[in-house]
């Protein structure tokens, strides 16, 4: 149970705090940033605190006292964290922002592999192959939420969830799913070994999205945001659905397309 206060923008706790802005940082340390009393509100009511509070004091910019912030201080005391007041320019030079936050939590990352995945916990799953925009893969954690699934899978090369960017567009939701990051030719034995549908938006050998057969549990798989999934990956698709694109454009944003087919799995899987 410790508090400190920092105020010395050469401090060593500070530039470790500014590098988790950098992947290679974060998968070096382990850690990852979380910004503004909502998304920690979230963390904390899904079972996750941060090792670290770091807050603008009261008396030099930060909030006042607040029953939730209160809260969480407490609970991150009584778990052995740590709670660090520092000054507004010191937050912004952590977050790169002119306007940060003025509160956010440092979080060791958890364990991320394919042995996390409890395919009979939910009825749908999303999975996501070469995602590179943390946006698009926090829209995808969002939508997993609202839709019921368990997680969300990364194959091969995507963005980190742990990113700033992503946890913000997941809008908590990287603390109720779960998430595992996992290789292509790792995770089709894995999924080959169990129960599991894996379904595809394509234009190879398709059925129309909203008469597929779907079954539970049904994997989602959506590709790249320019170049949808390889051929290869496709083919090992147990089902691939198509689509109708009414307009000009060819194809839907890859969290749009993950959402879509998402909830109709969800309709499809609820009237069974």
């Amino acid at each position: 149970m410790t508090r400190s206060h920092i105020t010395g923008f050469s401090n060593a706790r500070v530039k470790h705090w500014r590098s988790l802005r950098d992947k290679k940082h974060r998968k070096r340390s382990g850690q990852f940033l979380v910004e503004g009393l909502r998304l920690l509100e979230d963390a904390r009511t899904s079972g996750r605190l941060p090792r670290e509070l770091v807050m603008a004091a009261p008396e030099l910019g930060g909030r006042d006292p607040h029953p939730l912030l209160e809260k969480l201080e407490g609970e991150v005391l009584a778990a052995g964290g740590e709670i660090i007041t520092t000054t507004p320019d010191i937050l912004t030079k952590i977050t790169g922002k002119s306007n940060p936050q003025t509160v956010l939590g440092v979080f060791e990352e958890w364990e991320t592999g394919l042995a996390v995945i409890n395919r009979a916990a939910a009825p749908i799953w999303l999975v996501a192959q070469d995602l590179r925009d943390p946006g698009n893969l926090g829209t995808m954690l969002r939508t997993g939420d609202a839709v019921g699934a368990g997680g969300l899978i990364l194959i091969d090369d995507c963005a980190d969830p742990f990113s700033a960017e992503a946890v913000r567009a997941s809008m908590g939701a990287v603390f109720t799913q779960t998430v595992a990051q996992a290789r292509w030719e790792e995770f089709v034995p894995w999924l080959r070994r169990g129960e599991g549908q894996l379904v595809a938006a394509s234009l190879r050998d398709t059925v129309p999205y909203r008469a597929a057969p779907y079954q539970s549990p049904c994997f989602i798989l959506v590709g790249n945001e320019s170049r949808g999934l390889p051929e290869q990956y496709e083919a090992e698709c147990d089902l691939r659905v198509t689509m109708p694109m009414l307009g000009r454009a060819d194809s839907l944003n890859a969290a749009v397309a993950g959402a879509v087919l998402a909830y109709e799995v969800l309709a499809h899987i609820k009237t069974r």
